[in-house]
């Protein structure tokens, strides 16, 4: 039997917002429908949808059916579609495509979902949230939200007779107790660390490591702030200790540093979840910590997914995606959610106890306030990105890093200025 409290809550949301649409803009008869499009195509994408099915099954107002589709096709397809009147009224964007929609005009700003006292906001976890705001509006609700973390070879750590490193400096050191060169022609047979300089994974490396060092890329108000003292002091840092050590090779990217790890080459990695699978696959006994604190603490930069509703959706519809959103945060749904996905939980009511079953998802769930999202609101953030790299593969390989940073802040700002 379907709940009746759930069917009266939606009805309630529907009939206000049906208040407020236009005399042009009819009414729905029957279940509300929404297509929602998604690009999860693993265990992730099972789970979401067997959710949204449930949701169906609860109450009687409000139909969604789900479209799976992988994410560079969603991307290229949705908006078109969009344009024709044939696309979804909810769509699952990765978070730096969210300021580019809103521009565009494709998207419902969701202020009002966020400023309601029963929308089950206000347990989202607020650095989730920022990956989605957009000139100070609410644009996106987190979908997945994870921290980069430091995977660990476990024997190559206990061999070594090495411990867990919490700061910059037993970073370093751990790093170089764990690299071996046997004959010492200076190629390592085995690194203590693959620091990624460009491409890195989430493309999050350097800007964790930037804001750990008390500097940022670009800030929540749009400023460019690459070439500071604080982020010349954190690349130094890492350029003379990688020259001192050899600890890691050069010109890695992330898919790089993940195949190192997984072959067993290197005993650190930052990574995603994705890593404990592959590590698992490769016979890697790994351990799952926290990036090493900086001088400004633990900033560890987010991959992101978030939910939007685009501006194809009526009032009416937009009223029932905000239902199913409340409805989706529930803690019941967000342990769902996450054990069965691999991501940890959206909110602060879910503890790493209630997800203790899964040891990577406990993990990360203990590590989500150390999250911070990566270049929020920021539209051309893959130009950014493009002169953040350039810059930190250049200063880890010998160029002189102001000089560098101060190129980057000159082709960041005529990025941010088009």
């Amino acid at each position: 039997m379907k709940k009746a409290i759930t069917a009266a809550a939606v009805m309630g949301v529907v009939a206000l917002a049906a208040s407020g649409c236009s005399a042009s803009t009819p009414v729905q008869e029957g279940p509300i429908k929404i297509d929602f499009w998604h690009g999860y195509t693993e265990a992730d994408g099972k789970v979401l949808n067997s959710l949204v099915d449930e949701f169906n099954a609860s109450q009687d107002e409000v139909e969604i059916t789900t479209s799976t589709k992988p994410w560079a096709t969603l991307l290229d397809t949705a908006l078109p579609a969009l344009s024709s009147k044939t696309g979804p009224q909810l769509v699952a964007l990765p978070a730096e495509n969210v300021p580019v929609w809103a521009s565009k005009g494709a998207l419902h700003d969701l202020d009002d979902w966020y400023g309601a006292a029963d929308s089950g906001a206000d347990v989202l976890n607020e650095s989730a949230v920022a990956t989605g705001i957009v000139d100070g509006k609410n644009y996106a609700a987190p979908l997945s939200f994870t921290p980069l973390t430091m995977f660990y070879n476990t024997a190559m750590f206990t061999e070594a007779g090495v411990e867990v490193p919490t700061t910059w400096d037993e970073w370093v050191a751990a790093a170089n107790a764990l690299t071996i060169d046997e004959n010492g022609d200076g190629t390592p047979e085995q690194y203590g660390l693959a620091l990624q300089d460009h491409g890195t994974v989430g493309n999050g490396v350097w800007p964790s490591l930037f804001k750990s060092g008390g500097g940022d890329v670009v800030t929540t108000d749009g400023e460019v702030v690459i070439d500071s003292p604080e982020n010349i002091a954190t690349l130094s840092y890492w350029r003379d200790a990688l020259a001192e050590g050899n600890f890691s090779p050069t010109g890695l990217a992330g898919a790089d540093a993940d195949g190192l790890f997984s072959a067993g080459k290197v005993a650190m990695t930052l990574a995603g979840p994705w890593m404990a699978t592959v590590s698992e696959s490769s016979n890697i006994d790994f351990g799952i910590a926290p990036l090493p604190a900086g001088p400004a603490g633990v900033k560890a930069s987010a991959l992101a997914v978030d939910l939007s509703i685009t501006s194809q959706a009526t009032e009416q519809e937009k009223a029932a995606v905000q239902t199913f959103l409340t409805w989706f945060y529930q803690k019941k749904n967000m342990i769902t959610w996450s054990l069965a996905s691999g991501w940890p939980p959206l909110t602060s009511e879910v503890t790493p106890d209630d997800v203790a079953e899964n040891e990577v998802v406990s993990a990360l769930t203990e590590q989500a306030p150390n999250g911070v999202a990566l270049l929020p609101g920021v539209i051309p953030s893959t130009d950014v990105l493009t002169a953040m790299d350039t810059a930190t593969q250049k200063a880890l390989a010998g160029g002189d890093i102001a000089s560098l940073l101060g190129a980057a802040q000159k082709e960041m700002e005529s990025a941010l200025a088009d």
